[in-house]
């Protein structure tokens, strides 16, 4: 799934301030952005994370977003030690939605990558990290706070299109991984 195609219908449930924030959202500021280029934010891209790999509810996700990182926490952190990353949300497995990067700023999230004939997708698109991996199912939570998010950064940007990070960056990258239910995202966003 290259684009998946958007229900018009959708109505708000969250909402996203002119200084690119979450309204009410928790906000915790990561230095891995820049300004973005001109151009319209027409993209979200839909990532998963977790650290250590495959482990839920620590604070290691929002450690790497903010380079706070203790790299001697875990065998697994030495292969991502001066790693610069971070997206503009990540949703928790109980829903929570913590922002890292406000919409108007460039998140480095999505690396070399490539969609509708445009190349570097950072420049135009919003990030979302959900806590998961390829292959343990999403909450329903998640979902539901994926929906409102989604319907909100509609509401509030051009969003043309939404993708995978496999599909933006198909030889480098799995996630949301076959686990990540399209099928039941996209409907939901349909019924919000």
């Amino acid at each position: 799934m290259t684009t998946k195609t958007l229900c018009p219908g959708a109505r708000k449930t969250m909402r996203i301030d002119l200084k690119g924030l979450l309204a009410g959202g928790e906000y915790i500021p990561s230095p891995n952005c820049d300004d973005r280029p001109p151009g319209a934010i027409e993209l979200v891209v839909i990532h998963n994370i977790s650290l250590p790999p495959g482990e839920f509810g620590g604070d290691g996700v929002q450690r790497l977003f903010t380079n706070t990182l203790d790299m001697s926490a875990h065998p697994y952190y030495q292969t991502i030690a001066g790693l610069e990353v971070s997206a503009h949300f990540f949703v928790r497995r109980d829903g929570q939605v913590i922002q890292f990067v406000p919409c108007i700023k460039r998140a480095w999230h999505a690396g070399e990558s490539f969609w509708q004939g445009k190349f570097r997708c950072n420049d135009f698109s919003i990030g979302i990290e959900l806590e998961g991996s390829d292959d343990i199912p999403y909450t329903v939570a998640q979902y539901a706070a994926l929906d409102g998010l989604t319907t909100a950064l509609r509401a509030a940007y051009p969003i043309r299109g939404i993708a995978g990070h496999c599909d933006v960056s198909p030889h480098r990258k799995t996630d949301p991984g076959p686990s990540f239910d399209w099928g039941r995202y996209l409907s939901g966003l349909c019924k919000a």
